[in-house]
């Protein structure tokens, strides 16, 4: 199994199609690396196939995957995997990421669903996990997902986590985010549950915005700007882990891309002052 690093720039932004031309006439120089949902890029041909083929070929990539539904007990859809592998060797990619969750029940649900914090499911979705490692022939790296139930839950949601990625032994796509709606939708602390996290795991990161449908109830959009909280988890996060690739995410009313800049710019001052601080620990 491949234990080659998977990256090496510091930060990332979502690749979208409605920004691809823009991105390809002028790529931003605060972007070090891109991420795409394989399944909106492996079937594309003509002129934006090209095009992303061009990018491919200039940048790192990353894949971050809607529909492999782990936690699904639909049966794993193998040819699917293959697919994602022979698109992962065509375009160099370095990695494949997933979210902790489920999407389908004979037949798609198209939406990412809850799996409960159970330890029979532990051992099912880890298995899962296990299998598409082996065809890859890579370690995936799994991402902490927002949710908004827990159904027949037995485990907190951060043992459930670390539980799955210590079985599969796979990587972390660790989601600033995600951490921060979640510790507001279902009251407990952010930093503690970060503080819980497999450092040596995490393989990148991704920050973005939400949309606050009540002071104690986020929806987790993609649509916003980051607000300030958020921010604050991710210097936490270099703070106790030291700095790590880190994504931006925006999915929804997406900005002019030199609105999105300063947020990916924020990635980059937050990582700096990070390595100041570094710097000024070790003299």
């Amino acid at each position: 199994m491949s234990t080659t690093p998977y990256l090496v720039r510091d930060t990332g932004l979502g690749l979208r199609r409605s920004i691809l031309n823009q991105i390809v006439e002028a790529p931003p120089n605060e972007v070090g690396f891109y991420e795409v949902a394989p399944e909106n890029w492996i079937t594309i041909g003509g002129k934006s196939g090209r095009q992303f083929r061009a990018m491919t070929e200039r940048f790192d990539f990353v894949c971050h995957g809607l529909s492999l539904s782990l936690g699904s007990t639909d049966p794993l859809d193998e040819a699917f995997v293959h697919a994602v592998k022979h698109f992962l060797s065509e375009h160099g990619i370095k990695l494949y990421s997933e979210h902790l969750s489920y999407c389908s029940k004979d037949g798609h649900l198209y939406d990412l669903m809850p799996i409960p914090f159970t330890e029979e499911a532990v051992k099912h979705v880890a298995g899962r996990i296990k299998r598409v490692q082996d065809i890859l022939e890579q370690r995936i790296a799994i991402e902490n997902v927002s949710y908004y139930a827990a159904p027949g839950q037995e485990m907190d949601e951060i043992d459930f986590f670390n539980a799955v990625v210590k079985e599969a032994d796979c990587k972390v796509l660790l989601d600033i985010n995600n951490i921060y709606v979640n510790s507001v939708n279902h009251s407990y602390d952010a930093e503690a549950f970060l503080k819980a996290m497999p450092a040596h795991r995490i393989a990148y990161a991704h920050i973005a915005g939400h949309y606050a449908q009540a002071e104690d109830f986020l929806v987790d959009t993609h649509g916003a700007d980051i607000i300030d909280p958020v921010w604050k988890l991710l210097a936490k996060a270099y703070e106790l882990f030291g700095v790590f690739p880190t994504l931006l995410e925006r999915d929804f009313d997406i900005p002019p891309i030199v609105e999105l800049m300063k947020e990916v710019n924020t990635i980059k001052a937050i990582q700096n002052d990070w390595r100041v601080q570094h710097e000024r620990r070790l003299a």
